[in-house]
């Protein structure tokens, strides 16, 4: 029942990418999000569709799945340190705040979408405070990319591959740009840029998959060496 479970936690991490991504494209984040140069009008048309609540509703469940997701990396790195898990405690403080942070932006959303005909400077500074809060606060993600990348590398049984940690080292990397989009009303360093929004959105993404499918891996191949043992015991 343990391993089952482990299992649908590995496995939740594709599924936030699913579910979140089937959300912004309801709510219509996705192809083309709203950018900081967008007009006051293109802004409260937006949030004046329905399908705006209804996406952002689907999203928000899809980025809770990524709680899991951290607490199976938190059980695979305790196992990886050992007797002083330090790296672990690091990953899921940062973990549950990186999750707290994607999700508060999509729940601003869907209270931006809730009353569409108020003020429209206000919707639009609620807008920009979504998008900015979603796109900036960096720190927690790098420091729990980087913790799990180092304790992979430190990890003397090779519980993950090494190339898992370099991995985490480089998607930690690629959210520096980030909070340019302060700066930037245009262009690839605005929040909707390439090397803001889209860097993001990509390397997170590997992120949840990678970390989700090769846990997943660990867990059945934990399972079929247990049911060997058992079978060999057996006779």
């Amino acid at each position: 029942m343990t391993k089952r479970v482990l299992s649908l936690c590995a496995l939740a991490g594709p599924a936030t990418v699913v579910i979140a991504l089937v959300g912004w494209l309801i709510a219509g984040v996705l192809p083309i999000p709203l950018g900081p140069d967008s007009s006051v009008h293109e802004v409260v048309d937006f949030y004046s569709q329905t399908r705006v609540l209804a996406g952002m509703a689907v999203a928000s469940v899809g980025i809770c799945l990524v709680f899991p997701l951290i607490a199976v990396i938190g059980v695979y790195m305790v196992r990886m340190e050992g007797r002083t898990p330090i790296l672990t405690f690091l990953q899921l403080i940062t973990g549950a705040a990186t999750g707290v942070l994607l999700l508060l932006p999509m729940l601003l959303m869907a209270v931006i979408g809730f009353r569409p005909d108020r003020n429209p400077e206000l919707t639009v500074t609620l807008n920009d405070i979504a998008w900015l809060l979603f796109i900036t606060p960096i720190a927690p993600f790098i420091i729990q990319n980087v913790a799990i990348g180092v304790a992979i590398l430190n990890d003397k049984r090779q519980t993950l591959p090494r190339w898992v940690g370099y991995v985490n080292f480089w998607i930690a990397f690629s959210f520096l740009p980030d909070p340019l989009a302060f700066f930037f009303h245009s262009g690839p360093f605005a929040w909707r840029g390439i090397f803001i929004f889209w860097l993001a959105l990509t390397t997170y993404t590997i992120f949840l998959v990678v970390m989700g499918v090769m846990l997943h891996k660990v867990i059945k191949e934990s399972q079929e060496q247990d049911m060997t043992a058992v079978s060999g015991a057996s006779a």
